[in-house]
């Protein structure tokens, strides 16, 4: 099965912001940015299109002629739990140091750690697994594109933050 993934486009201005599963805005260039990830999709087939049921991949899906895509959950960015929509400099939580220290296991004050993250990407994947589809496309988030990546063993999970994933960036696998 070949899956195709697609990171949103550019958010609106938030320099410095936790927004993981907060629903920001998109930015004023969303209509060019998601004109382009169109474009590279447009010759596809798709058996099936899923998509994180936050707005700034809903609107790209239906940019790109996929007004109702499948959402689910688990195609979303991580929680950050009390610390969303919270300037990084300004969080003061006792336990922001241990979670920079592990960030892998350790969950932000009512969030959730990104190894759980891990865990229901896996789970959503494996449920794909088990579908007779051949080509999927997948409007999600940057975090989710790493969990994949690392699933399909191209860096292990403590690179995750060292491999960029792009505004609109489409990622093929075979799964």
């Amino acid at each position: 099965m070949k899956l195709i993934l697609i990171r949103h486009t550019s958010v609106a201005p938030h320099p410095g912001i936790c927004y993981g599963q907060s629903d920001v805005d998109l930015a004023e260039t969303f209509p060019v940015e998601a004109e382009a990830v169109a474009n590279q999709i447009r010759h596809r087939q798709f058996d099936a299109v899923y998509g994180s049921p936050l707005s700034r991949c809903r609107k790209l899906a239906s940019h790109c002629g996929y007004e109702e895509p499948i959402l689910d959950n688990r195609l979303m960015e991580l929680n950050f739990g009390n610390w969303e929509m919270q300037n990084w400099d300004e969080i003061n939580d006792p336990h922001l140091q241990t979670w920079y220290n592990d960030w892998i296991y350790e969950r932000p004050t009512g969030g959730e750690s990104f190894h759980d993250m891990v865990l229901r990407v896996n789970e959503f994947i494996e449920e794909l697994r088990q579908k007779n589809h051949r080509e999927v496309c997948i409007f999600t988030h940057g975090g989710v594109i790493r969990i994949v990546k690392i699933l399909q063993g191209h860096f292990p999970i403590e690179d995750a933050f060292r491999h960029s994933v792009e505004f609109g960036e489409v990622v093929e696998f075979d799964i």
